[in-house]
């Protein structure tokens, strides 16, 4: 284990049976309140995308907390950074996809000329687990027209198919798997 995935294990709290009986939460709000680990954490991720072939033009962050995540590395980088939200929650046309998570059922979507034609995309977010909400922007960034190429996590949960799940076109880091 890496001393920055020693730092993030420190840090998140695991909450059991939120946001439903049998789920082991994994909070990362201490780490957002360590303003030097998140911004070492940022800084490896940026690493990443800085690393990647083909060159990353865009960061898609899931919501929510790949929303605290994916900004913060987009201007480590200088590229620009597109949300993915839940359904409803984006003004103008979107394009949609609907996934299983661990908990139920749900559907995400992006603005369709967030990306387009020849842009790679890294997509982020704080927790791998099953891969559905992963795999969904994957396919969303698809929809558009452009590439996802890379997949950045804080926290993987490794007895969990989430990493099975993912094309393999897709090259997946995580920092810290559990």
């Amino acid at each position: 284990m890496t001393d920055l995935a020693a730092r993030i294990k420190a840090a998140v709290r695991v909450v059991p049976d939120f946001p439903k009986a049998g789920i082991l939460f994994q909070d990362i709000c201490p780490l957002l309140a360590d303003p030097q680990l998140l911004d070492d954490v940022c800084t490896d991720l940026a690493a990443r995308v800085r690393e990647a072939s083909p060159r990353i033009t865009a960061i898609a962050g899931l919501e929510a907390r790949g929303f605290l995540l994916g900004p913060l590395v987009a201007v480590k980088c200088g590229l620009k950074f597109v949300p993915v939200r839940k359904q409803g929650k984006l003004p103008g046309k979107t394009i949609a996809h609907s996934y299983a998570l661990e908990y139920g059922r749900d559907t995400v979507e992006m603005q369709e000329d967030a990306v387009g034609e020849g842009d790679h995309v890294a997509i982020i977010d704080d927790l791998l687990a099953t891969g559905g909400t992963l795999s969904a922007a994957a396919e969303l960034v698809k929809a558009a027209g452009a590439r996802p190429t890379l997949a950045l996590l804080l926290v993987e949960l490794t007895d969990l198919p989430g990493r099975a799940r993912q094309d393999p076109s897709l090259h997946v880091y995580s920092i810290y798997k559990v």
